[in-house]
């Protein structure tokens, strides 16, 4: 590693030189803007907007943007006479501790090594945090910039951690946070039994760049001029919680399936539990589709039957007829009868 910034860490009247290290490196496959036809590669040209002439490193300066066209160009020797008392110092401001630092905060990190004869103290301070179980405050410039920091320890090295500034965090704006939202308790109680399922020790030698390997392959693929055979993908099947709550017992049930646990003896599985739930949904849908139907079908039968009484209401009544006609014929007979012809006298 190549030290980056010399200094001095100030403790109080205790002054201990430092060299600073650059402590993480981003492991991205970078690539380069290529001319697609022959490879070759794309080259900048850095041109002034107003002349038109290309200008060196030596001619650029910084300016900062007035608006409305304006200007105002900063030299170096502007940024050097700036009165940045810690320019060469890491300055402690005080001791806190480590929890009430917000990880937000945190932007960069950095190893501190000792230089010459400061590593008695150097080993001073560092055993002096542990004990103390607290994390330094300082202040630093770095790349001609005061940035606030930490100094905390981290396998037997002091390990400078720059923050962003409290007005550099942005406030979350969001709509739903004054909504009134109500959880349940069992739905937080089976949230908190989920978390319980998946707790574990974090060890970051467990996880991998699986883009980044996949991409190296390609690469690699294409220097030995052979085809990429991408892994078959294996989907997962819809998960057929009903609600949340349904959804939350089928995590817990996969959980425990990941780290090998049974289920206690004749307690129903989350996810069959969450199956019969559907299956419940599904016959109460059934049961209020079911009268409908009947109903249906009791009408269909009505109007079916009703054809039938008509017709043997029809039969019925030309039965009826007949009868009425012969009591009416047998009726005017008798009547009929008193009409004789009158006797005749002698």
């Amino acid at each position: 590693m190549r030290a980056i910034w010399k200094g001095a860490v100030s403790f109080g009247l205790v002054s201990i030189a430092v060299k600073l290290y650059s402590a993480t490196q981003e492991k991205d496959i970078r690539f380069h803007q290529v001319h697609r036809a022959d490879g070759g590669r794309i080259r900048y040209k850095r041109t002034c907007s107003v002349c038109g002439e290309e200008v060196s490193y030596d001619d650029i300066a910084k300016g900062y943007d007035l608006g409305g066209g304006e200007m105002v160009v900063l030299t170096d020797d502007d940024f050097a006479d700036l009165p940045l008392t810690t320019s060469h110092a890491i300055d402690v401001l005080e001791f806190v501790p480590a929890e009430q630092v917000d990880p937000i905060l945190y932007n960069k990190a950095y190893y501190l090594e000792p230089e010459g004869t400061a590593t008695k103290p150097y080993v001073l301070l560092r055993d002096a945090l542990v004990d103390a179980e607290r994390v330094a405050i300082v202040k630093v410039a770095l790349r001609q910039r005061e940035q606030l920091a930490t100094l905390r320890v981290r396998e037997g090295v002091l390990v400078l951690n720059t923050m962003l500034w409290p007005d550099e965090v942005r406030s979350p704006e969001f709509g739903f946070l004054d909504e009134d939202i109500t959880v349940r308790p069992p739905e937080l109680a089976m949230a908190s039994s989920l978390i319980d399922s998946m707790a574990g020790e974090f060890q970051p030698d467990a996880f991998t760049d699986d883009y980044r390997a996949a991409l190296q392959e390609v690469i690699d693929a294409k220097v030995e001029g052979r085809e990429v055979v991408a892994p078959e993908e294996v989907e997962e099947a819809p998960a057929a919680a009903v609600d949340l709550m349904a959804a939350l017992r089928a995590s817990v049930e996969r959980a425990r399936a990941a780290r090998g646990e049974q289920p206690p003896a004749g307690e129903p599985t989350p996810i069959s539990a969450a199956r019969s739930a559907q299956q419940a949904g599904e016959q109460k849908a059934g049961e209020q589709k079911a009268p409908a139907r009947k109903t249906a079908g009791k009408k269909t039968a009505t109007s079916r039957a009703a054809p039938k009484k008509t017709a043997e209401k029809k039969a019925a009544e030309k039965k009826a007829e007949p009868a009425e006609k012969t009591a009416g014929k047998k009726t005017g007979a008798r009547k009929a009868a008193p009409k004789k012809a009158p006797r005749k006298t002698a």
